[in-house]
């Protein structure tokens, strides 16, 4: 009997079962849709309704004002708010994917709400010709638009996240010709488009065009189906005409039409052959048509509401009240100002439980609980005559449970479902709890006061995350919070997102009251970003609330930024340097040396090791003057000479420094004024005397290069400057850098010897060597003549080398091998140096001839 009492509310169109189970009576009062402007989201989401401005309504006990109310599916008011826009008449409003409601008005301004009625700015227009021509009519589909403006243009906004409105192609005829209109619109998805842009198919007198944004088509359904082919003939397709209303599949793949003369035609889009060709009793255009999943079609006029199938008499639902259609994925909704209904395809398992005499293994399994239950003998004979067959029975009843919305059935269902898995091994045990899980969810959205009335197919294309999303705009936190515990998901999202609400809805409440009970909730999720609700806080005014909160923030990239951002300097520093993140430190430097004054900063920075120790390291580089007012205010008056001698070296680097430019003066007043701040410490005696001599140096060299008109000498060593003197036969100013810089009589030598040698002038390094006896020795007249590749001219000195072992080396680095052996033989070494000249002259072709001299040696 039960099966019979299920079975009995289908209705069948040809072999297929349709039900309209009754989902809620509504709870909204003095509701009447024929009155108003309805936009229903879809996925069971909230319905927008407003009074119909291009109607002429008795108004009851209510204000003239118009106001936009929002309710759930159930009829629970969930917002209002009046509607008091300019621009003209409402022309649609219809909700976006992310459940935005988007109102077009007859200028083309374009205002969207969330479900709290709250206007969501800036407001956005379709555009300037939408302005001056107005906007006649617009067609929604996801998450764009198009409108159709007076003059006949088409406009699209194909994405309503980036809110960018763009013209379509013109359609042949409709700009030129004002008594010509299109008489419907119709768009088919990006998604389902080759090109991947939006279509939109628009009726014009008895043709039909495919709008891009490119070019305007001509579409022609003259192809007939297989089994037509034999009875139509080839013009088949002229006999469509002048089509009053159309809509495109929920796949894109197939167009519905309603003609001049009551048909009711479905084509293929690709294919372009009619899959139905009904006529209807009435040629009057229907109110609303709809897709009913993929298997039949939904046409309503006043009272009554038709479906149609593919073949087989349509089956008739009729009211006595106006009815809005929502469609879904898996069916459509029927919302009345009483109720509101669900129609779709009775599922195949469900069919094959409760149609009436059904014999299936699912049937028999639902019928042995009952018989179980009444403890009936019956109930083990269904079980033996399913046996083979009893996973399958069990799967039916597991997915026939899952599709319905009476808790009661699925309970009966799920029990029967567990029944028979208790006979059988080999069915998956976790599919039952599987789909428990699932219903628990599903139930609890369904409730009256939440008003999702989602079936089980929506609810696994729209996903667990999706449907928390959009119970956390309702502000359902609590159901939320519990579904995520129960799914095992994140319940970061959920608690933040309550918290932020808290935060806007308690303006009255004491910072640290709310603080408190902020805290009870955010401490329950590990790892919570107290820097994003102190964000908000801080956005809301609440900025003692907002550092209170940032304080319990871990992370101290996320921490640093928001201190900073309400303005607590002091407190982001001694943060962002106990991290030891130098790039949140700079952050940090940065931001406080823009808005404090350099005194206060400078204040600030001496204490902190490390943000005092990156600032200098960055200043040194870019803003050394800034650094010198840093080191002035901390007393650090030697930093300060070295960046002044440094900034003398960067000078000397300029390119106009040279020969003679007047910035050597700059130059040298600048090490002398490093010089003088040196001597003001005495731990920098040192620095001040060289910084000195190096003022001095680069006089001298100064007046060298004027005098010789060569640029050469700035910036050499002393050595160098000497070296260059002599080279230069300037013996007189050579010996004046000798004087004044005390350079000993051992480094002139050596500097003189090789300056000669450089210039070849060997009668002048003779005469030099005989002045008086050379402090170094011979040394450096050896090693000036052997580097210059003159043997001659060493030969005159390599016997004057009273150390045997330098003589002997010098020898062998002319190639006189016997002279080096002879001198290696005197030398009292141990014959270490002999051994070595051996080795060194074995591998020459002299050394048959040294053989027997240092045979005779050794």
């Amino acid at each position: 009997m039960a099966n019979v009492s299920v079975a009995a509310e289908w209705q069948l169109l040809y072999n297929r079962y349709y039900r309209k189970p009754e989902i809620y009576q509504m709870r909204w009062k003095h509701v009447d849709l024929s009155r108003n402007k309805v936009a229903c989201a879809s996925f069971g989401g909230p319905i927008a309704v407003i009074r119909d401005d291009s109607k002429i309504v008795q108004l009851y006990a209510e204000s003239a004002l118009r106001k936009l109310r929002i309710f759930n599916s159930a009829g629970v008011l969930l917002s209002e708010t009046v509607w008091k826009h300019p621009g003209g008449r409402l022309i649609g409003m219809s909700w976006s994917d992310d459940q935005t409601l988007i109102s077009i008005v007859q200028d083309g301004t374009i205002y969207r709400y969330n479900i709290h009625a709250e206007l969501i700015g800036p407001n956005v227009t379709m555009g300037k010709e939408c302005f001056e021509q107005n906007v006649v009519e617009c067609v929604f589909w996801g998450n764009g638009v198009v409108c159709l403006t007076e003059g006949g243009q088409l406009f699209c906004i194909s994405d309503f996240k980036t809110m960018k409105p763009y013209k379509l192609a013109d359609v042949p005829g409709l700009t030129e010709d004002d008594m010509l209109q299109p008489t419907c619109l119709a768009v088919r998805e990006p998604q389902y488009t080759m090109s991947g842009n939006v279509e939109v198919l628009v009726a014009v007198g008895e043709e039909i065009y495919v709008v891009d944004e490119d070019e305007a088509q001509t579409i022609r359904f003259d192809e007939p189906s297989v089994e037509d082919s034999e009875t139509q003939n080839d013009d088949y397709g002229n006999l469509i005409g002048p089509v009053q209303k159309m809509i495109v599949s929920p796949n894109g793949k197939f167009l519905t039409l309603f003609t001049h003369d009551g048909r009711i035609v479905v084509v293929g889009m690709e294919s372009k052959q009619i899959a139905i060709d009904y006529s209807c009793e009435s040629a009057l255009p229907p109110q609303q048509m709809a897709w009913c999943g993929m298997d039949s079609v939904l046409l309503y006029w006043d009272e009554d509401l038709m479906m149609v199938g593919p073949l087989g008499d349509p089956v008739h639902y009729f009211y006595d009240e106006p009815v809005i259609l929502i469609p879904e994925c898996d069916g459509v909704r029927i919302l009345s100002n009483t109720s509101l209904e669900f129609l779709q395809r009775v599922p195949d398992s469900t069919e094959s439980i409760f149609k009436i005499g059904s014999t299936s293994p699912a049937a028999l399994l639902y019928d042995a609980l009952d018989h179980f239950d009444r403890r009936s003998a019956k109930a083990d004979e269904n079980l033996r005559l399913i046996r083979s067959s009893l996973s399958e029975a069990v799967e039916s009843c597991i997915d026939a449970a899952g599709h319905e919305f009476d808790v009661t059935r699925q309970r009966a269902l799920l029990r029967a479902a567990s029944y028979g898995q208790a006979f059988s091994s080999n069915f998956q045990r976790d599919r039952v709890q599987e789909t428990c899980r699932t219903l628990r969810v599903l139930n609890a959205v369904r409730d009256p006061n939440i008003g999702i009335p989602l079936s089980i197919q929506q609810y696994k294309l729209l996903t667990p995350v999706v449907l928390i999303s959009r119970l956390i705009n309702a502000h359902s936190h609590l159901l939320a919070l519990r579904i995520s515990e129960y799914l095992g998901m994140n319940k970061e999202v959920v608690i933040m997102h309550w918290a932020c609400a808290k935060i806007t809805a308690s303006p009255s409440t004491p910072d640290a009251h709310l603080l408190e009970i902020l805290l009870d909730k955010l401490q329950l999720c590990r790892g919570i970003s107290y820097a994003a609700v102190a964000t908000h806080a801080d956005n809301c005014g609440r900025r003692k609330l907002a550092a209170m909160l940032v304080e319990h923030e871990p992370r101290s990239t996320k921490q640093v930024p928001l201190l900073l951002s309400i303005g607590e300097e002091d407190t982001a520093l001694v943060k962002a340097t106990e991290s030891g993140d130098t790039d949140l430190v700079y952050l940090v430097i940065f931001h406080i040396w823009q808005k404090r004054p350099p005194l206060e900063f400078f204040a600030m920075i001496q204490g902190r090791i490390l943000a005092r120790d990156l600032f200098v390291a960055y200043a040194r580089c870019h803003k050394q003057e800034f650094l010198k007012d840093f080191f002035l205010s901390t007393g650090q008056i030697h930093e300060v000479a070295f960046l002044l001698w440094k900034e003398s070296w960067d000078m000397g680097k300029n390119p106009m420094a040279s020969k003679g430019s007047p910035l050597h003066g700059p130059r040298i007043k600048l090490i002398e004024k490093a010089s003088n701040l040196f001597s003001q410490t005495k731990e920098h005696t040192f620095e001040s005397k060289a910084a000195e001599e190096h003022a001095k140096l680069l006089r001298i060299q100064h007046e060298l290069e004027a005098s010789t008109k060569q640029a050469i000498f700035v910036d050499s060593s002393i050595n160098d400057t000497i070296r260059t003197c002599i080279v230069l036969r300037n013996n007189r100013a050579a010996a004046k850098v000798k004087s004044e810089f005390k350079v000993s009589d051992k480094r002139w030598y050596w500097l003189k010897t090789f300056a000669l040698a450089t210039i070849k002038d060997w009668e002048a390094l003779e005469k030099f060597s005989k002045e008086k006896r050379p402090p170094t020795g011979f040394r450096p007249f050896v090693e000036a003549c052997i580097d210059a590749d003159e043997k001659a001219e060493a030969l005159k000195y390599i016997p004057k080398l009273s150390d045997l072992v330098e003589r002997g080396e010098a020898y062998a680095r002319i190639g006189m091998a016997k002279e080096a052996a002879d001198a290696a033989a005197q030398a009292n070494d141990g014959g270490e140096l002999l051994e070595r000249f051996r080795k060194t002259f074995s591998q020459n072709a002299i050394f048959d001839t040294l053989k027997m001299p240092f045979q005779g040696v050794s």
